[in-house]
């Protein structure tokens, strides 16, 4: 019988976030990268990536390393 993946869900506050890079350096798949855009602070926040990647491997897997790390709390996960 097959089991379905648990997967996760990222909710990044970029106005919050500090754009640290700690959330992208620490995520096994790489689904966190940092915005081109400035936020109110002056810095570039950390973006999910995940929208538009079909590939069930390439989804986040609700592991929450990029919260643990974040010291500006600006990172939320969610697991299905």
């Amino acid at each position: 019988m097959a089991t379905k993946s648990k997967r996760g869900l990222i909710k990044l506050d970029a106005e919050l976030c500090k754009g640290c890079y700690l959330c992208q350096s620490v995520c096994p798949l790489n689904l966190i990268s940092i915005s081109d855009r400035l936020n109110q602070k002056g810095y570039h926040p950390a973006i999910y990536i995940e929208e538009g990647i079909g590939i069930e491997e390439h989804k986040c897997k609700g592991c929450a390393l990029c919260a643990i790390v974040c010291p500006d709390i600006a990172i939320e996960v969610y697991r299905e």
